[in-house]
């Protein structure tokens, strides 16, 4: 063991306190009086760094020597805990913790650590030049197990990037509570608790870094061993109260530390829960499975990685926790007028509207400095701001994401409102991620590294591996989403890798959807995925005969170069070749008489080869791919179709000098995105200006049909006939029931009366729909529940009343369809008290602002669509 410190050196001891790594600095200072300054610095900024290290952990008196030998320095730091063992953390150098270990290894000519019988001792030396070797890593001691018997807790499905961030999360907590209780603030937390926490702490993240070290396979989810003492009970429940006291303080800005964010709070918790109940003798709970609440359970559970962005197809956004853009992708850039690059080191405020701006850096800094979210993980209803000025109504849908150094990034999602989703192929050379399984979804067992064969399979594993092939499309949220969930289905049960082609809309274009790999942390080459080449005449290679309706073609050898006649045989060719293939299978997709695309399996190595016995396995997949595939484009067509149509019928207001008028529309976020809620208003050439607000039944492309009928009657009839509310109605029911399909739907017609100085009144006939809302200039409320009559669509007969409200200078009238208030857990009444009071608070809002904020703070995640029409009296000024 070296001599470290030697004997005769100079030392000093230093009580148990944050003082005393101060006056280490001090005392290595005045005794390495007349080396070089540059090494007595980094001297006194390494001792410093490994006081606080042993203050923290070893919670002892700590002595520091320090001596000068050949013009070499020589420090070390001793405590009286040999039992505690370094843990070097591969923390980033902003991370604000963990450093200590870290900065000794990249600055010191040479360290390391002596452990007696009851005292450890950690030096470090600095070469007279100043120059640091590279140093050879920390040597660590074999977890702590304290006194008792140990038992093994298994963690399951850990996320390294969110054990990582958690960690030094908490160690950051744990440290400032420490030194607020140094100063003398009182915390509510006992000396006895604290120290429990800190050595569950210490066990804890040493235990878990070593395992993961073990484990660091490529890997970003992984099951964990992670040995406690059998009794570690109460010491975790302590560190758990410990960190909720510090957590409120940091939330009451106390701390210089910002609270957690959700994902981190619950994944704290989860953990904490693993190991005090796997102790009392429960099973283990994986991660991946645990229900969160919304902005707690992330779709994304591997680390932050900007190709995901580009690689989308959605329009996403990444930003910082400076609230800084810092990825976009094209589609993103498109919606917006911009390039994706200018987009980049933005403020995301710059793609705010002026007056939402305010509201949303309140919000992002509610949430850093509280750690609570308000839309995180849900589906929001909001306009963007694109380039030339315009307002792009969107959904948002934000995430986060840890980077592998621990940092947050917020992933924003925005799917255009109202407007057919533009699904443009991806150029050759730009690969997607896989994005990983859904939190909660177990994924397929893992085939052995032999491969599955459909010749050895049992009756029962190849029913399972069909059934499964169907129901990754079926429960996919898209069809790009589905292709990849049975790309992993087959490789983790017959094959290597595979690939997806499915023909575009042009004519004789393919494109490569997927290629998916087995092997854990192998990236498919980015040129084989994307737009192919054509399927041109020349093409006579095997995968142009299967786009052709031959097959399944058995492969058994890359074709050769003298076979390749088109630039479809080449890149084909180039793709078995480039993914090491030794057998291959590809069959054409079929679905109502016609090849859409083709499925080609493949297995290299030492796997078995394919062969004959496999191809009606092959050709059953293929089929149960090509008709989820096939379904999951015409429900893609109708939904565009329907959303065209609605979009197309969504009108233009009236501009009225005395008369603000303002609407908003929302598809659902849940369901087909289609539906029958429409608004309209126009003046009528008698002066009075029209409102309508209705809602036919229904959520599809019939729905939407019948929505644009009635609102093009309705609008006919009105202008035609200029009669009272109640009458048009009838006479809308009358036109209804004539038509070859009835509707069934709910309406408001309704009339704004007066001249241009007031006063104002509102004459209306409901037809079975919600009443309007009458929000005065003071914040009061009411309901206006008269005129209220059975629904379009049920008994000509039944009489429709008329209702007549005042509307006051400066209050509004708000019509609206039950998508944005009701909710399958919560009575009507509820719904339409949240209404009032999110109205009321809105009241003194322009226009503008107060239908966006209802749609932001009722509509988020709706499962129907919304439609609301705002109407506010203004007399001239």
């Amino acid at each position: 063991m070296a001599d470290h410190p030697a004997p005769g050196a100079p030392s000093r001891r230093f009580a148990q306190g944050p003082q005393s790594a101060a006056e280490a600095r001090r005392f290595v200072r005045s005794t390495l009086d007349g080396v070089v300054p540059d090494l007595v610095e980094t001297a006194q900024l390494l001792v410093g760094e490994l006081v606080t290290n042993a203050l923290l952990h070893a919670r002892t008196e700590v002595e520091v020597s320090a001596r000068v030998d050949g013009g070499t320095v020589r420090v070390g730091v001793t405590d009286r805990r040999p039992d505690r063992g370094l843990v070097p953390y591969d923390y980033p150098p902003y991370a604000g913790t963990g450093q200590g270990l870290a900065l000794v290894g990249k600055l010191a000519s040479g360290h390391g650590v002596d452990v007696g019988e009851d005292a450890k001792t950690v030096w470090f030396e600095l070469a007279p030049d100043g120059t640091p070797r590279q140093p050879d890593g920390w040597e660590t001691s074999a977890p702590p197990s304290g006194p008792g018997s140990a038992a093994t807790v298994t963690l399951v499905d850990v996320p390294g990037a969110l054990y990582s961030a958690s960690q030094q999360h908490r160690h950051r907590l744990l440290r400032e509570v420490v030194l607020a209780l140094a100063t003398g603030d009182d915390l509510g937390v006992p000396p006895g608790e604290l120290a429990a926490a800190q050595d569950m702490n210490l066990l804890i993240s040493t235990c878990v870094t070593a395992a993961l070290r073990q484990e660091a396979n490529g890997a970003e989810i992984r099951s964990l061993p992670l040995p406690v003492p059998s009794d570690a009970g109460p010491a975790v429940q302590a560190l758990r109260t410990v960190l909720h006291l510090a957590e409120e303080k940091a939330r009451d800005e106390r701390f210089l530390t910002l609270p957690a964010l959700p994902r981190s709070r619950v994944f704290h918790e989860w953990l904490f829960d693993q190991i005090v109940g796997q102790l009392s003798g429960g099973p283990p709970t994986a991660w991946t499975v645990v229900p969160r609440e919304p902005g707690a359970s992330p779709s994304e559970l591997v680390p932050w990685d900007v190709g995901q962005v580009h690689a989308s197809r959605v329009a996403t956004i990444a930003a910082d926790e400076r609230n800084t853009i810092i990825a976009a992708n094209g589609p993103a850039a498109d919606l917006l007028g911009r390039h994706p690059d200018d987009l980049v080191g933005l403020p995301l405020t710059t793609l705010i509207p002026e007056h939402l701006r305010k509201r949303h850096l309140a919000a992002f800094t509610s949430l850093l400095l509280s750690g609570q979210p308000r839309i995180l993980g849900r589906s929001v209803p909001l306009p963007a701001l694109h380039r030339d000025g315009r307002l792009v109504p969107v959904r948002l849908f934000i995430q986060t994401q840890e980077m592998p150094d621990g940092r947050t990034v917020f992933v924003a999602q925005l799917t255009p409102r109202a407007a057919a989703p533009v699904t443009p192929s991806r150029p050759p050379g730009r690969a997607r991620p896989l994005a990983p399984q859904p939190p909660g979804r177990p994924s397929p067992p893992a085939a052995p590294q032999t491969g599955g064969t459909g010749a050895g399979m049992s009756a029962l594993e190849r029913l399972t591996l069909l059934a499964d092939t169907g129901a990754a499309l079926t429960n996919a949220p898209n069809l790009d989403e589905g292709v990849g969930q049975v790309g992993r289905v087959l490789t983790d049960r017959l094959a290597d890798w595979c690939a997806v082609d499915l023909f575009t809309a042009e004519a004789a274009r393919v494109e490569r959807v997927r290629v998916v790999r087995r092997a854990p942390g192998t990236a498919c080459p980015e040129e084989y995925e994307g737009r192919l080449p054509p399927v041109s005449e020349t093409a006579r290679g095997p995968l142009a005969r299967a786009l052709r309706g031959a097959g399944p073609l058995l492969l058994t050898e890359a074709p050769p170069p003298g076979q390749a006649t088109s630039p479809l045989d080449t890149h084909y060719r180039d793709l078995l070749r480039g993914m090491g293939t030794r057998s291959a299978v590809v069959a054409p997709l079929r679905a109502r008489g016609e090849v859409i695309g083709a499925l080609t399996v493949a297995r290299g190595g030492a796997e078995r080869p394919f062969t004959e016995d496999d191809l009606p396995l092959i050709d059953d997949l293929a089929r149960a791919l090509a008709l989820g595939a096939d379904n999951a484009r015409l429900y893609q067509e109708t939904r565009n179709i329907a959303e065209r149509l609605q979009r197309s019928l969504l009108p233009v207001l009236p501009e009225i000098a005395h008369l603000q008028i303002s609407a908003r529309y929302a598809a659902s976020s849940t369901t087909a995105q289609v539906g029958g809620d429409w608004y309209d208003s126009f003046v009528l050439p008698g002066g009075d200006t029209a409102v309508v607000i209705g809602d036919v039944t229904g959520h599809n492309l019939d729905a939407a049909i019948a929505m644009s009928q009635l609102r093009s009657m309705l609008r006919g009839i009105a202008v035609d006939r200029q009669e009272p509310p109640e009458t048009v109605l009838r006479r809308l029911d009358m036109a209804n029931h004539s038509l070859y399909r009835e509707a069934t739907a709910t309406c408001i017609y309704g009339l704004v009366k007066g001249p241009a100085d007031g006063p104002w009144e509102l004459v209306h006939s409901s037809a079975g729909h919600l009443p309007p809302l009458l929000v005065g200039e003071d914040g009061r409320t009411r309901y206006l529940q008269d005129g209220a009559g059975v629904l379009l669509g049920l008994d000509l007969d039944l009489p429709r009343p008329r209702a007549r409200d005042a509307i006051p200078a400066r209050s509004t009238v708000l019509l609206y369809t039950d998508g944005l208030i009701e909710r399958r857990d919560e009575s009507l009444d509820d719904a339409m008290d949240r209404l009032r009071r999110h109205a009321a608070a809105l009241a003194r809002e322009p226009l503008d602002v107060f239908c966006d904020e209802l749609l932001i703070g009722l509509g988020a995640d709706s499962d129907d669509d919304i439609a609301v029409l705002a109407v506010r009296p203004v007399p001239p000024s």
